[in-house]
């Protein structure tokens, strides 16, 4: 069917990049990651004035353990400062914080932050902001397998029963995946709930994506024809 002036519901954003950013400017790669994480409000902000209705960024994967400890807790540290300093702005822009991912061997303080951050934006309706942190899509789908085998259902279930098991059973299944930093691949995010994203890449860094792209994504889906295999 065609969607010409659609907005997209949903839009997920796997935001790569940041370290080497930082590193073809001869910076240190934490510098790529604050660069990184300051673009995320502008970007949220104006996909909420656009119409777009939920943002998922993929902001650590269960994959990042394997980086530095010290870049690591860089990225925890700094990872929980913005969530402090910026809920309270998102929560008066009535934009709902939702975490998606494990809290297993995250720091207690960030642990605390999250919990908080997404009671306080609870109650809002108008967007959603969902951060897939400590997140990979084979992680969500096991962790979905054992708790069938937990909750002793013996019935076939169906596509829908399943997906309520995920972490992201709230949420409705992104109209596209956007990725950034030149590699087109989904690296383990949202496996499942991707089957008919429409896939777009740009060899720009996370740090350098502008809202102007975001109209260009717009662009880019009102050009596509999505017709889940009929």
């Amino acid at each position: 069917m065609s969607k010409k002036n659609s907005i997209p519901k949903h839009i997920a954003i796997i935001m790569d990049g940041n370290g080497r950013w930082a590193s073809k400017r001869g910076l240190d790669r934490s510098k790529g990651h604050l660069k990184g994480y300051e673009n995320i409000k502008p970007n949220v902000i104006y996909a909420k004035k656009i119409g777009i209705k939920c943002i998922t960024l993929f902001a650590f994967s269960t994959e990042n353990w394997n980086r530095s400890s010290k870049e690591i807790n860089f990225i925890f540290d700094l990872a929980s400062k913005v969530i402090y300093e910026e809920s309270k702005f998102l929560n008066k822009n009535k934009v709902r914080i939702i975490h998606l991912g494990s809290i297993d061997n995250l720091p207690e303080k960030m642990i605390d932050r999250i919990k908080k951050s997404e009671e306080m934006t609870k109650d809002n309706k108008d967007f959603t902001l969902a951060v897939a942190f400590n997140y990979g899509s084979r992680d969500e789908i096991l962790r979905a397998v054992n708790k069938i085998i937990d909750s002793r259902i013996r019935s076939q279930l169906s596509e829908e029963d399943f997906e309520s098991f995920f972490m992201t059973n709230m949420l409705s299944n992104p109209d596209v995946v956007i990725r950034t930093g030149g590699e087109k691949r989904l690296s383990n995010f949202l496996l499942w709930q991707s089957a008919y994203s429409e896939l777009i890449f740009f060899d720009k860094f996370w740090p350098d994506f502008e809202t102007h792209d975001l109209d260009l994504v717009i662009d880019e889906y009102n050009n596509r024809i999505r017709n889940f295999g009929s």
